[in-house]
């Protein structure tokens, strides 16, 4: 057996007969040992302490008697204290800051500030069912936490004691850990030793060896393991590899051979396999010797491996020793996963579809159909791509298989809504469908019914109604339109009034769908052909806007009335002397309007005559009586709704 001598700075090897270390143990049976980590194979753990795992930063208290320090949920315990926590981030600059040596997520480590005495343990475990004369390792992993000062270094005893803990069987000390400079370096210790005959249980003990003092002795523990040491156990596949990877088709038969190296004195061995990833393992029924060949079933990883014992313990876990494992991954026939989106209708896309992942692929099928592509597609399909379609793949570990895949066209319905077609707006039409066994149309608004092939559509406006026609197995679609023409609408605007020679500006509107539209009468207009033409009546006139449907949705009428009113010519002298010429005052055009009022003044403001229309003109006189020549002036009231008033003076000549 190897074994490997420990310093406080490195470890080195002695080569050694089992034979002649055994006796060596049994001399020093009480002795301190000299720091030894097991060189040969090591069996599975009778104690292996990680302190677990978890969110929390500090995971509680050890159990009652496994240490005798007391525990503190802080991150800086002070002397004669521990805590159990996942970094040491929070005890500020004098500590490094380090997580645990396990590795694992939130993974948990003691942390302790040593006390001054030299008889406080930080860690005790009682193990039992252990084997006489069997080697067994004891470790753990330590780190001096100190990074500035550091007064009286971390000196840690690693002990085997009888049950009731009288006698020290064995122990080792590790010397003073020194404190590192560039941050913090976990190290194993530990030592082995050989159980006398007859001893089955222990007492195993991590002990302080040096007194306490700020700032010294400041350290963690992490994976304390108490586990079998035996010679060296060395397995391989006949071709000397450890690691397979093959197919689930290649039905390969392996011959895995061992070698043990020096043996026990009377050595079993077993051989056995584990399916979880190494976490258990099974006895294989009747592989015994250092040899044994398998074909292994079924996908999954297999690990092989092999144990040996003295022949008396090679039923105890506690007792034996294994090697390293063998790894046989059988790789499962690759799932082709052959698809597509059938049934499929003509005139659409085909899909085929199959696992990802593969390095190649290769579909067949009809017509010389061929595709290296994993998902190929087939557009505007016909009942000519009917068949099966066959995909191979290749896996990039060179596993093969082969799926396949039936496709079968459907024929597709030929629908059709009808023509196009216009209505009037309120009227409605009928829509007749055909192509199909069901029917279906779109939009709902202005139907009778959706679901049968002829329908009554009444729209408010214009629309695309799509029918989908269904054979059961595919559909078609059509669409048709139709169109709602807008009744005609018309209005000539307000009716305007002005006096002679005034130009009208007409403000028709007009609306519906595609209408035409004209004016009446069609003189003193400027265009019958617009909606806002220009107009300039020398009399009253009614203008008609006549807008028609070109799709025999009716005309409508509209009309503007048009007043024009007379300008009243006043004359500025009239000489009233029975000449026959200008005898009286005649104002042109007053007489049309029979309520106007006329009022005539002399110089010194006195009415000298009046009237209310002037159906009678004045002659020059006041009651009768002719007024003298002279200046005289007066007010007209037309009295319309234009509210025009005249006024100004005449002159009368005798």
């Amino acid at each position: 057996m190897l074994l490997k001598k420990m310093t406080t700075k490195s470890l080195y090897s002695v080569s050694r007969s089992a034979a002649c270390w055994l006796i060596l143990l049994l001399l020093a049976v009480t002795q301190r040992a000299t720091a030894q980590l097991c060189t040969g194979s090591l069996g599975d753990p009778v104690v292996s302490i990680d302190f677990g795992a978890g969110t929390a930063t500090f995971a509680g208290a050890l159990p009652s008697g496994t240490t005798n320090y007391t525990y503190v949920a802080q991150s800086f315990p002070n002397d004669g204290y521990y805590t159990v926590e996942n970094t040491t981030a929070g005890a500020g600059s004098v500590w490094w800051s380090t997580t645990d040596h396990t590795g694992n997520t939130g993974g948990y480590m003691m942390v302790v500030n040593a006390s001054t005495s030299v008889t406080d343990y930080f860690y005790k475990k009682a193990v039992t069912g252990l084997c006489g004369g069997t080697t067994y390792e004891f470790a753990a992993w330590v780190v001096n936490l100190l990074r500035s000062s550091d007064n009286n270094p971390p000196n840690v005893t690693f002990s085997i004691l009888t049950p009731d803990e009288s006698t020290v069987i064995q122990s080792y000390s590790t010397g003073s850990i020194p404190r590192t400079s560039s941050g913090p370096v976990w190290k194993q210790f530990g030592f082995f030793f050989t159980t006398p005959a007859g001893v089955s249980d222990v007492v195993i003990k991590i002990s302080n060896s040096s007194p306490g003092g700020a700032p010294a002795n400041d350290l963690a523990l992490d994976d304390i393991t108490f586990r079998p040491c035996g010679p060296s156990v060395n397995i391989a596949i006949a071709d000397g590899t450890t690691t397979k990877r093959i197919c689930k088709t290649d039905n390969s038969t392996f011959q895995f051979s061992g070698t043990v190296s020096p043996p026990y004195t009377d050595p079993a061995y077993q051989w056995q396999l584990s399916i979880d990833g190494g976490t258990s393992w099974t006895d294989i029924s009747g592989a015994t010797t250092t040899s044994y060949t398998r074909s292994p079933t079924g996908a999954g990883t297999f690990l092989y491996r092999l144990v040996t014992a003295q022949s008396t313990n090679i039923g105890s876990a506690s007792c034996r020793v294994a090697s390293t494992p063998i790894s046989i991954t059988v790789l499962d026939n690759p799932d082709t996963e052959a698809a597509s989106n059938n049934p499929a209708c003509e005139g659409e896309t085909l899909n085929l579809t199959s696992a990802s992942g593969a390095a190649s692929y290769s579909w067949t099928g009809p017509n010389g159909f061929t595709s290296a592509s994993q998902n190929p597609t087939i557009s505007d399909i016909t009942t000519a791509v009917n068949g099966t379609y066959t995909i191979a793949i290749t896996t990039t570990e060179g596993c093969a298989n082969t799926g396949t895949v039936t496709i079968a066209v459907n024929k597709k319905p030929v629908a059709s809504a009808g023509a196009d077609i216009g209505i009037c707006e309120g009227s409605s039409t009928l829509l007749q469908g055909s192509g199909g066994t069901s029917y279906e149309w779109t939009p709902a608004t202005g139907l009778s019914a959706t679901n049968t092939a002829t329908t009554t559509a009444n729209p408010t406006d214009s629309t695309t109604y799509t029918l989908t026609v269904s054979n059961g197995l595919c559909t078609d679609k059509d669409d048709v339109n139709v169109f709602v023409w807008k009744k005609p609408a018309v209005n000539a605007g307000a009716d305007q009034r002005d006096y002679e020679g005034t130009v009208f500006q007409l403000s028709g509107t007009a609306s519906g769908t595609d209408v035409t539209y004209y004016w009446s009468p069609p003189y003193n207009i400027s265009n019958t052909a617009a909606l806002s033409p220009t107009v300039w009546p020398v009399v009253d006139t009614t203008y008609v806007l006549h807008v028609t449907s070109p799709y025999g949705c009716g005309t409508v009428t509209d009309a503007v009335f048009i007043k024009v009113y007379k300008r009243v010519t006043v004359p500025n002298a009239f000489s009233p002397n029975a000449d026959g010429n200008h005898d009286t005052w005649a104002i042109d055009q007053l007489n049309v309007y029979p309520e106007a009022t006329l009022s005539v003044f002399n110089r010194y403001g006195q009415r000298v005559f009046s009237c209310r229309g002037y159906d009678k003109e004045w002659d020059g006189t006041a009651n009768g009586v002719q007024l003298p020549a002279g200046t005289y002036y007066y007010v007209i009231d037309l009295k319309t709704e234009l509210g025009g008033k005249l006024s100004g003076w005449v002159l009368l000549i005798r």
